[in-house]
């Protein structure tokens, strides 16, 4: 992300920061007291470090921007939840959801400019790709909106894949979590994946922040029409994966499962569902699919998902009907950014 040919400052991590300090013969302790304004104090203007001496300012100013910027539009559903548009920096349209439910307050992030991930069922893949968001871009998102204070979980189920820009996702990451930083818990910040095996590794090797894995159907034949990338990344392999890591470094496992009308909730899939996911402590997300313009999926019943639910229940599993929030304003992922983008 540049402006002017100067690099972008916010979103560096601590060991960044320290670089950037050295190179400009800054105290050693400066990186922490930028870390401080950047995710502490969320200034606006690299002028405001008081701490710092005009002259290390000013070198900061001459090479550095804060690339941060408060959201375009905002529309607000009936129950309160809120879609937030973002321009990355000239290069696109983005959206973050708030959702505000009792004394939980979640942020849903996004993580690219589009997908190529091509789900036909998700209206973010049918933007195509069009860049990377980076660290910043991520972090502008929750440091912009005016509900920042009140947030208590971060969510990275937005426009993108998070693994398809694991470098950046996992910066963010740690500028979130670290004491220097943000300093919030780990395990109030969930990363949703397809499966994207080597950014899905790396990031349950450096953090434990909680792991979502879109699942829609224990079928390798069936998920790969609904995920083409089960192809590059096939399901027994993602949970192979998630398999190998040993119990002191696991966190809270998620499998998001978007329950399709008359498609992906018999008894034949609770039952693969059941022998797939065996040895794997985890709990079911079912998320009622709704329409997307053009599409030929169509959502289930009350009656079917409910019943899938009792058949998974029955077989152990612990699962959530996740609420439907934000129908009345564009709520499916992508569906804001696309309509912002065409008008």
């Amino acid at each position: 992300m540049e402006n002017n040919q100067k690099k972008n400052i916010y979103g560096a991590t601590l060991n960044e920061l320290a670089g950037i300090a050295e190179n400009y013969s800054m105290p050693s302790y400066a990186a922490r007291q930028i870390a401080g304004w950047l995710y502490k104090y969320h200034i606006d203007d690299m002028g405001q470090m008081t701490n710092i001496s005009k002259q290390d300012r000013k070198k900061l100013q001459d090479q550095y921007t804060m690339d941060v910027s408060d959201p375009v539009d905002v529309v607000v559903s009936s129950d309160g939840t809120k879609k937030y548009l973002f321009d990355a920096s000239g290069r696109g349209i983005i959206e973050s959801a708030y959702i505000p439910d009792g004394d939980r307050h979640t942020l849903c992030v996004s993580s690219q400019l589009g997908c190529r991930m091509g789900c036909g069922f998700c209206m973010t893949g049918r933007m195509g790709f069009h860049g990377q968001l980076h660290s910043g871009d991520i972090l502008n998102q929750i440091r912009s909106i005016p509900e920042r204070d009140k947030l208590t979980n971060i969510v990275y189920m937005g426009m993108g894949e998070p693994f398809d820009n694991t470098d950046e996702v996992i910066k963010s990451l740690e500028v979130l979590t670290s004491e220097w930083g943000f300093g919030m818990s780990p395990k109030r910040i969930t990363v949703s994946t397809i499966g994207v095996i080597p950014g899905m590794k790396r990031f349950l090797e450096e953090n434990r922040c909680n792991l979502a894995v879109s699942l829609h159907s224990p079928f390798e034949e069936e998920r790969g029409a609904l995920i083409p990338m089960n192809k590059a990344y096939p399901l027994k392999e993602v949970l192979d994966v998630i398999r190998s890591f040993p119990k002191e470094k696991q966190r809270r496992i998620s499998f998001e499962y978007i329950v399709f009308g008359g498609l992906n909730h018999s008894t034949s899939h609770v039952k693969e569902l059941a022998r797939v996911l065996q040895g794997i402590a985890c709990r079911i997300n079912l998320i009622r699919f709704h329409s997307i313009p053009d599409g030929n999926l169509k959502p289930p019943s009350e009656a079917e998902l409910n019943q899938f639910k009792a058949l998974l229940e029955a077989k152990g599993f612990i699962t959530i009907i996740r609420k439907s929030r934000g129908q009345d304003i564009s709520a499916a992922c992508g569906m804001l950014a696309n309509e912002s983008v065409k008008k």
